[in-house]
């Protein structure tokens, strides 16, 4: 089923304990695009760029299925540029660079060919931008997904909770979970989420696995150990990419078949950090994820002798 996805693309500069990068692609749809492409081939990319952005990036996200008439490139202009200094755990970063450039003042368009899209992913913008999106379909799709962070907590709170009235499924980490319900725990947190509108919350752990709330049901999704982490930069939006990117090609929004695409989302991830950028996302071989999916099955399999 066709996919749209709204969100950055952008140039990210990353520094780590293993080394670090000049200008490279980043932004949250360009991991989201990437990751959906490896289980959908109908895929369409709202975001925009500047004059500056290599047309290469466009060309490959085209050949992986990415439909990018909605790829707004404004000339004469810069795209939105990060950089970021991760600490020796991996799990904390000062931001060191943030220009807006064009995702300034995004507009998003919504192309007349977008608008048969079952599946919406909304990458991490502004919440009024968020809103601008569904608002501007001419029909909901079947399953909306959004993604957000803790600086729109921070500023955007009323906006931020009107969008989650909107949407299906919310995608965040712990400490955004803990923020946004004002609760430690993080079942109670889900239960305070989920009264402010979506139908089900997706708690990312890092390394430590990811959490599906719906109701009264929990799953939980396990990180696979790796031995080595290069970067963890956009490995939140390969999961998400590659959880919605499932749903979209099973066309199946139940509570089963997330718990399915929240391994796929992990199994997405887990390669992501391997390598710098989107570097490994864009390699990637349906072979290598099988495999991986199987490891993932290993790692909580076992069989519960009675007492």
């Amino acid at each position: 089923m066709s996919l749209l996805v709204v969100g950055s693309v952008a140039f990210d500069a990353i520094e780590t304990p293993f080394g670090k990068t000049d200008k490279i692609i980043g932004g949250a749809a360009s991991y989201i695009s990437l990751a959906a492409s490896y289980f959908t081939k109908t895929s369409k990319l709202v975001a925009v760029v500047g004059e500056d952005f290599p047309a290469d990036f466009i060309q490959t996200l085209n050949q992986k299925g990415v439909n990018t008439e909605g790829l707004q490139i404004k000339k004469g202009e810069k795209s939105f540029f990060w950089s970021g200094k991760y600490h020796t755990d991996m799990n904390s970063r000062d931001t060191l660079v943030t220009e807006l450039n064009v995702l300034g003042d995004f507009d998003p368009i919504i192309p007349e060919s977008y608008q048969d899209c079952e599946y919406l992913m909304l990458g991490n913008l502004t919440p009024a931008v968020q809103q601008t999106v569904i608002n501007r379909l001419t029909k909901r799709p079947k399953l909306i997904v959004m993604d957000t962070m803790n600086f729109w907590m921070e500023i955007a709170l009323d906006d931020l909770k009107q969008t989650l009235k909107m949407v299906d499924v919310l995608t965040i980490n712990d400490e955004e979970a803990r923020q946004l319900s004002g609760e430690y725990s993080l079942v109670k947190a889900a239960k305070v989420i989920l009264a402010m509108g979506p139908k089900f919350l997706i708690i990312k752990k890092g390394e430590n696995g990811a959490l599906l709330f719906h109701n009264n049901e929990v799953f939980f999704a396990p990180a696979l150990p790796l031995e080595e982490v290069f970067d963890p930069t956009g490995a939140g939006d390969t999961f998400a990419g590659g959880f919605i990117g499932y749903l979209a090609k099973t066309d199946d929004i139940s509570f089963d078949n997330m718990k399915n695409a929240l391994i796929y989302g992990s199994a997405m991830a887990s390669f992501c950090v391997e390598k710098f950028g989107t570097e490994r996302i864009m390699s990637l071989q349906h072979d290598e994820l099988e495999n991986r999916i199987t490891q993932f099955k290993n790692l909580v399999k076992f069989n519960l002798a009675s007492l």
